[in-house]
């Protein structure tokens, strides 16, 4: 019997990289803290994300609006809440929501067939979420808006040109050049 030829494509429904290393960190301070409890018994933890039905969506424009979202999202299911991600000052989209399906099998789906596909110009991704809680539709970042704009040297257009940093960063050489230094 020849030897089984290794899968070189990646699950589509595999649980989010963040989501992952959220919980590596967690195992490894709770281990940490109890070093002296060497009795443990080896449970297999509940996987949150077994039944989850909702997803995040990453990587979309400032520009993209609610109704683009529901009109894509609804194709794989019926939706039973979509949120949208903010910047916590402005109140404006910063790039990222939630949708909530009422099934697990259609959040599936959803990841399967429209995680990768272009909205407004932009590359999606989908990662399967344990369920939206209030206050997540915040951005992270020291400026409202998510962490991964603050950082970003190369103009993007869809998600507000220059990062905050490297924008203030500009901002203060052109001033120092008008002034002659």
């Amino acid at each position: 019997m020849p030897a089984p030829i290794p899968n070189t494509v990646e699950r589509l429904d595999r649980p989010s990289a963040y989501y992952l290393g959220k919980n590596k960190r967690r195992k490894f301070n709770k281990d940490r803290d109890d070093r002296d409890e060497r009795e443990r018994t080896p449970e297999e933890p509940e996987d949150p994300l077994k039944d989850a039905t909702t997803l995040y969506v990453g990587n979309l424009s400032f520009y993209t609006t609610e109704e683009q979202i529901h009109e894509l999202f609804a194709k794989c299911g019926e939706i039973k809440r979509l949120v949208m991600g903010l910047d916590r000052f402005h109140k404006t989209p910063c790039g990222f929501c939630f949708v909530e399906y009422y099934n697990h099998q259609d959040a599936l789906d959803c990841m399967k067939y429209i995680g990768g596909t272009k909205l407004d110009e932009r590359i999606i991704r989908t990662d399967l979420d344990p369920g939206f809680q209030e206050g997540r539709q915040y951005g992270r970042g020291k400026s409202g808006g998510q962490v991964r704009d603050e950082y970003r040297d190369e103009y993007d257009p869809g998600r507000g040109g220059y990062g905050r940093a490297i924008a203030e960063e500009r901002l203060k050489e052109e001033e120092e050049y008008g002034r002659g230094r």
